[in-house]
């Protein structure tokens, strides 16, 4: 079944989208006419307008989802599957070209030459006026401004048309006609041509690790294809095409010679240390500069002329070879494309860090499978299963090993045959320790399950102790006094300050992360229960008192039910908080649940597994969130209806 889903997620996906516009569709219709039947009938702020409109939500969740198959590509692989492969043919040819195009105002206001005159110019200028001129004598100072003309002069001979040798110029035309004739093939389109088996053989788009499938499985794929390697060939010529002028064969020994010169004065005279610093920097400096203008990067303004004449034939051929998927690109494929690297195709924009649906999908369905010994769950730990959970465990969880302790009489000590028998206090440490054989129960497992636990145990132990505490702080100005320097002290403190602390002093194991969310849960619900006691209105109080009702019966049954409201809206913030809480804390140290997870998919890029992550805690909160609705609608009915 989840193989299929794998082979088959670009065809189940447009299925799907197709469903996704169906049903926003006719959401939007059926919320019309419900508006024109009832809208008259209701009045703004009323809480019966909020009821129902389960249309409205089925529309926005359409959406969202249309949004996302769009955004991430999955519209484009649904309905086009072989554009991804076809943009990546394009990707070589533009990759294979890029060394040519990145020396012309393509992408850039000005040719390299052009910035590199510009920048190298400057920094002639800037060591010129930074000379340190107590570091040199007068005679070398004089040597130093003859070798900065002479650099600077270098400049001048690059950018001289007059100065460039008629074979480079030959080289350049030459190359300009073997790139027309690209050109001319783009704009003659792609012959009738079949993929090689190879290529029919490759994995569907986004179906494995490599991205989008780089042999060409269409004729125009293969047209772009075999046009990239003629002009990778064309690019390695260029690249090897130097501009020295016949004057540098005279000019650069004598700089070069003079440079040595400076250097070896520096080695052989005697100078403070200071100075010996500073005139090896400048020097240095300085034959920097010289040397970038020895290797021939610089041509004259013109000498690209003609090149940029084919780059402008070339985009205009490649436009017209790309044919409809000019339009596929512009319209599904939002951001920056495919880009070729050395190895793969890579999608670019949100394509890249959005994954697509189905993908997710997939993901899921991978890390749900129970069957860890191939391949299932992470990292040797099944998403959501059940074990047999030994009872000893429990009931060593619960009961502290200072209750044996506290037993009467002492440990069994050894006798004089060697033997140790157990007494009675022994043997109940045996049981706080989980030592003794009490049996198996099945019980839940897996990372989502020690989340889950985590977050429960914690939820319960601070309502069982937050909700009591803050009832008697809204009703005793003693308890108030004491406890409220204590609440308010550490509740505004972020609770991943404490975290690093908790997690020193329990460890990585789940005491510390539970106590960690026992103390987010305290402080919430402390507030909560306090604020909602404080609010009780005292004319309901003194009618209480003037029935004859005791003070517990006042605490039962009006200062509790005034401050359940208060108290629900709590644990609904206190088990987000939590949840949120939990997952920074399984980042910062632990070996599973949900937290974990994501922080392996983030180290190693793994955004499907994020977005997994990201997926299961938004669910999961949604569905805590739905079920305090519930509970709040059953047992507070009354809340708004005063």
């Amino acid at each position: 079944m989840f193989e299929f889903i794998a082979d088959q997620r670009a065809a189940i996906a447009a299925v799907f989208i197709l469903t996704l516009l169906l049903a926003f569709g006719v959401s939007i219709y059926i919320g019309r006419k419900e508006y024109r039947k009832n809208g008259q009938d209701q009045v703004f702020g009323d809480p019966e307008r909020t009821k129902g409109g389960w249309y409205w939500s089925l529309c926005g969740v359409s959406a969202l989802l249309l949004i996302w198959f769009y955004f991430s590509w999955g519209v484009a692989r649904a309905y086009f599957p072989n554009a991804a492969n076809e943009l990546c043919q394009i990707a070589k040819l533009d990759e294979a070209l890029s060394p040519i195009r990145a020396v012309l105002p393509i992408g850039s206001r000005s040719y390299q030459s052009t910035q590199l005159v510009a920048r190298n110019g400057a920094q002639i200028e800037a060591l010129r006026d930074s000379m340190p001129k107590q570091a040199f004598s007068r005679d070398e100072q004089q040597v130093l401004e003859l070798v900065i003309d002479d650099v600077q002069s270098l400049l001048g001979l690059s950018s001289d048309p007059d100065q460039q040798s008629p074979e480079v110029a030959a080289q350049i035309e030459l190359l300009s006609q073997e790139l027309r004739a690209i050109a001319i093939a783009l704009d003659a389109g792609p012959s009738a041509v079949e993929p090689s088996a190879e290529a029919l053989a490759q994995p569907k788009w986004g179906a494995t690790y490599t991205e989008i499938p780089l042999l060409p499985v269409t004729a125009r794929g293969i047209l772009f294809d075999q046009l990239s390697q003629d002009a990778a060939l064309l690019s390695d010529r260029f690249v090897t095409l130097k501009n020295i002028p016949p004057a540098y064969a005279t000019r650069i020994p004598l700089i070069t010679q003079k440079i040595e010169a400076l250097s070896a004065a520096t080695k052989a005279q005697q100078f403070s240390d200071a100075d010996v610093e500073a005139r090896k920097d400048y020097i240095k400096s300085l034959d920097r500069i010289f040397n970038r203008l020895d290797d021939g990067s610089i041509f004259p303004a013109g000498s690209f002329a003609p090149l940029m004449k084919v780059f402008q034939e070339l985009a205009r051929a490649q436009a017209h070879a790309k044919g409809s998927l000019k339009v596929i690109d512009a319209l599904f494929v939002p951001g920056a494309g495919v880009v070729k690297s050395r190895t793969q195709c890579s999608e670019q924009g949100s394509g890249r860090w959005l994954p697509k649906p189905m993908d997710v999908v997939v993901t899921f369905a991978e890390l749900a499978d129970p069957d860890v010994e191939d391949g299932g769950g992470f990292k040797g730990t099944p998403l959501l299963w059940w074990k047999w959970l030994p009872i000893a465990d429990v009931v060593a969880f619960v009961i502290p090993d200072a209750l044996a302790d506290l037993w009467a009489g002492e440990y069994a000590r050894h006798g004089v045959d060697g033997k140790v028998q157990e007494n009675t206090k022994d043997r109940l440490l045996a049981l706080a320790q989980g030592d003794i054989d009490l049996g198996s129960v099945p019980a839940l497992d897996g990372h989502l399950w020690d989340s889950l636990f985590r977050v429960l145990v914690a939820m319960g132990l601070g309502i069982l102790c937050g909700v009591p505490v803050g009832i008697y702080m809204g009703v005793s100005q003693f308890i108030k006094g004491v406890l409220d320097p204590v609440v308010e002290l550490y509740r505004p403190v972020p609770p991943l300050a404490w975290a690093p602390l908790i997690l020193t002093i329990f460890g990585i194991q789940d005491d510390g992360k539970i106590f960690l969310l026992f103390m987010v849960a305290f402080a919430i619900m402390v507030i909560s229960a306090r604020t909602g006691a404080a609010g009780t209105q005292l004319s309901k109080i003194r009618a209480s008192h003037s029935l004859g009702a005791s003070n517990r019966q006042i605490l039962l049954y009006v200062i509790l039910p005034n401050a359940l409201p208060e108290i629900l809206t709590g644990v609904r913030i206190a088990i987000g908080v939590c949840w949120g809480t939990l997952v920074a804390a399984e980042m910062l140290a632990g070996t599973t649940g949900i937290g974990f997870i994501e922080n392996v998919a983030r180290t190693v890029s793994d955004y499907e597994l994020i977005w997994v992550t990201i997926l299961i805690m938004g669910i999961l909160g949604l569905a805590f969130d739905l079920i305090m609705r519930w509970v709040i609608q059953k047992t507070i009915p009354w809340r708004g209806k005063g």
